[in-house]
């Protein structure tokens, strides 16, 4: 991309070149010049805009801020998943000491919020997607704004590996019948 005095000297230079040319335009040539006058205040604008971004605030601190927050929220449901099942291992370690009855009640309710407790794998596995795909648009503006062109995305995955990429949003997970057919073809 061409320095800012650059730029201004060249735009100086076609200027000079249209308006010494403006008298002995024809029909067509006019039309065509009155096309790039617009095309360079559409570019002067869409700079405007891009400058009232703050692309320095998006990239230097709002998706940093975002990330480190859920990052953050990360370590918090993993403390306190952890807390939940230290707490179960306790009041499974009761057991002994009441009926069976109750006991039993107790050890199928334990068992619920040991599954329950799973959410904190999963949750974790969404922000690391959400994380990623923050990274990606950081970098996608940090090119755009440099003028040079976006990294391109990774190549095309395996559908071994789209399988293993942990929770999917509804309507987008992975059909029974294909982890069936992905199994099967490892048999």
């Amino acid at each position: 991309m061409a320095e800012p005095d650059q730029e201004d000297r060249i735009e100086q230079a076609v200027r000079a070149v249209l308006g010494s040319l403006s008298g002995d335009l024809t029909l067509r040539e006019a039309a065509l010049l009155a096309e790039l006058h617009e095309l360079g205040r559409t570019v002067a604008r869409a700079k405007a805009e891009i400058a009232a971004l703050q692309v320095d605030d998006i990239t230097g601190c709002h998706i940093p801020a975002a990330t480190d927050e859920l990052d953050a929220i990360v370590g918090h449901t993993a403390e306190a998943t952890h807390i939940i099942l230290d707490a179960c291992e306790r009041i499974e370690a009761l057991q002994p000491r009441i009926g069976k009855r109750a006991a039993a009640v107790l050890g199928a309710e334990v068992t619920r919020i040991y599954e329950a407790c799973s959410f904190q794998d999963i949750t974790g596995q969404r922000i690391a997607k959400v994380v990623a795909a923050l990274k990606a648009i950081e970098q996608r503006i940090a090119a755009a704004t440099e003028g040079r062109a976006p990294t391109p995305d990774a190549p095309a995955e395996t559908e071994g590996r789209r399988l293993a990429e942990g929770p999917q949003l509804p309507g987008a997970a992975v059909s029974q019948e294909e982890i069936d057919r992905l199994l099967a073809g490892l048999a």
